[in-house]
């Protein structure tokens, strides 16, 4: 129940004090090691009835509740929603009259809905909250059973009318393919499909003789069954049209965004197409705002990197930097932190590219450097602007650099990222950019760098005794190892046999103490400041790794990949 939305449950809880917080920090831990939904978790335990927390839920969102809703309804409701678009959005309308339509929702949490149905239905739309087993059923009984399989699209799909030269095909030619119905809801479909596993990145890949479709899931790609090679055109094109690209423009790279909706709630995708020798590749980032953790506590920092990353997001001025390779999860730290002080008496600025994820209260701003806007020039400009808290999504180059250490000194908290390997190679970054090492010391506060790690299934959970060569790879002593409990997935339908589902951070905190600051003003090599780091109790990656090993939450195999 409300899968998507545990954040939004967890803060309702908390808000209307249903339960105990020691009890609620318990069950979304509960949550978050079974995969079940927070509201499940709470509702199967007793510890709230179903129907008390959908009502609360429909008081918080001021909807109508519906107790009992009904096992069918009206034929001619029904038929007023196309089976394919009651599907997608999770929709069953109950009450219908020429100027109003009465929607039970799978997903209340979900506002789009009324935007995009009221157009759809000529009429002004309300949600409604129900029991969303009894709508589920409602929607499979009157729109039938989830779309055909792929197997099924495929066959029906004449590749045949299709298989033509890239170079013959016209625009309008093209157009036409990714119009056509079987086309459109393969590429539903795959984005469907995408969704519910969880992938962050969808990948369409031309070769010579075959067309591959491939899902990132927790970090790793799985290859689907490929389609014909004839249908790498029109699905091409079909993504183009959605992402509002240049269908007929093949020659050249170009970005795009798509907004739909799938199983009831909204989802962005960021388009990327690039031309290779064999036809476009397409690679599409899930943005799914309703799965993103952005509350700082569900990072999984230890306590004490916890409580000074909540003292530095909270300064009024400084520097505060989050490192790691592409895909660690920095930018969803810093938007972490962003919440933490988005408060109606703070002023917060982002500069990004791309504006990944839309928080209300904070004026987020899309770098554009074809068109001159780069993150100096934002940053120049919102020194003007009145700012408190300003993030740049990464310090690119000395000028960046330079007005984030003017900005902190005049007062403002600056958040941003670099990608070096560790938190001490951040100081040397910058100072090979050519920032002078005393106007570091003086403005930079603390650097975290972080890895994302796969997090061992609960459902096929299992302990084992490695192999001591795992342990040299770890380049621990064995008195380290020495009675700890180790586990693995053994693999199973829940986690695609993979042993892995989800990921967890694990961090290196650099606290810029005055030692280190002294080390820095004399330019001191990255080893210099890491050992003084250390010395000073900051616990390294590979430590931290170990932690999360000894806790059972990862395997050895993954600390030693990523760090």
């Amino acid at each position: 129940m409300f899968e998507s939305h545990s954040q939004a449950i967890y803060d309702l809880l908390r808000d209307l004090r249903l339960i105990e917080a020691a009890q609620l920090e318990e069950l979304n831990e509960e949550h978050k090691a079974t995969g079940k939904s927070l509201a499940d978790v709470v509702v199967d335990l007793g510890i709230v009835e179903k129907n008390a927390l959908l009502a609360r839920i429909a008081e918080h969102l001021q909807c109508e509740f519906v107790p009992d809703p009904p096992i069918s309804v009206p034929s001619e409701y029904a038929a007023a929603l196309p089976a394919n678009i009651a599907r997608s959005y999770g929709v069953v309308p109950l009450r219908l009259d020429p100027q109003r339509a009465d929607l039970l929702t799978l997903d209340p949490f979900n506002s789009q809905i009324i935007d995009d149905l009221t157009f759809t239905l000529g009429r002004d739309v309300r949600l409604l909250v129900g029991d969303p087993v009894r709508i589920e059923a409602l929607i499979r009984q009157h729109y039938g059973e989830e779309e055909q399989s792929i197997e099924d699209l495929l066959n029906e799909i004449k590749t045949g009318e299709l298989s033509r030269d890239e170079r013959d095909v016209s625009d309008k030619d093209l157009a036409s393919m990714a119009e056509q119905q079987p086309i459109i809801r393969f590429v539903n479909l795959i984005l469907g499909q995408a969704i519910r596993d969880k992938a962050s990145d969808i990948h369409f890949e031309p070769f010579e003789h075959e067309f591959k479709i491939r899902y990132r899931i927790d970090g790793a790609l799985y290859e689907m069954a490929p389609p014909p090679k004839a249908l790498a055109l029109p699905i091409t094109s079909r993504i183009k049209v959605l992402a509002n690209l240049n269908i007929s423009e093949r020659r050249i790279p170009q970005d795009g965004r798509i907004k739909i909706t799938i199983a009831g709630h909204p989802v962005d995708l960021r388009v990327s197409t690039l031309p290779t020798q064999f036809g476009e590749s397409v690679v599409l980032r899930v943005l799914d705002q309703s799965s993103v953790q952005l509350d700082a506590t569900q990072l999984g920092m230890e306590e004490r990197i916890y409580q000074e990353f909540v003292e530095i997001v909270r300064r009024p001025n400084g520097i505060f930097i989050v490192t790691g390779p592409t895909g660690c999860g920095k930018t969803t730290t810093l938007y972490s932190g962003l919440r933490l002080v988005n408060t109606p008496d703070l002023k917060l600025l982002t500069a990004e590219d791309p504006v990944e994820y839309e928080i209300e209260g904070i004026m987020q701003v899309q770098a554009n450097p074809a068109a001159g806007l780069t993150f100096a020039s934002a940053l120049r400009s919102f020194l003007r602007q009145d700012p408190d808290v300003i993030m740049v999504g990464e310090i690119r180059d000395l000028e960046t650099a330079q007005i984030a250490i003017q900005a902190s000194l005049t007062g403002h908290l600056v958040m941003s990222t670099l990608h070096t390997n560790d938190a001490s190679g951040a100081i040397t970054r910058l100072i090979d950019m050519g920032v002078e090492p005393f106007l570091i010391a003086s403005t930079l506060e603390a650097v975290l760098a972080q890895r994302l790690v796969r997090r061992i299934c609960p459902h096929c959970k299992a302990t084992y005794v490695p192999d001591p060569a795992l342990f040299a790879q770890l380049r621990v002593e064995p008195a380290v190892v020495a009675g700890k409990n180790f586990s693995f997935g053994r693999g199973c339908d829940h986690c695609h046999q993979a042993g892995y589902r989800g990921r967890l951070g694990i961090f290196e905190w650099l606290r810029i103490s005055e030692p280190i600051r002294d080390l820095v003003t004399r330019r001191a090599s990255v080893m210099t400041i890491r050992q003084k780091a250390v010395e000073q109790g900051m616990r390294t990656l590979r430590d931290d790794g170990l932690r999360a090993i000894f806790d059972g939450a990862t395997t050895i195999e993954e600390v030693v990949k990523y760090t």
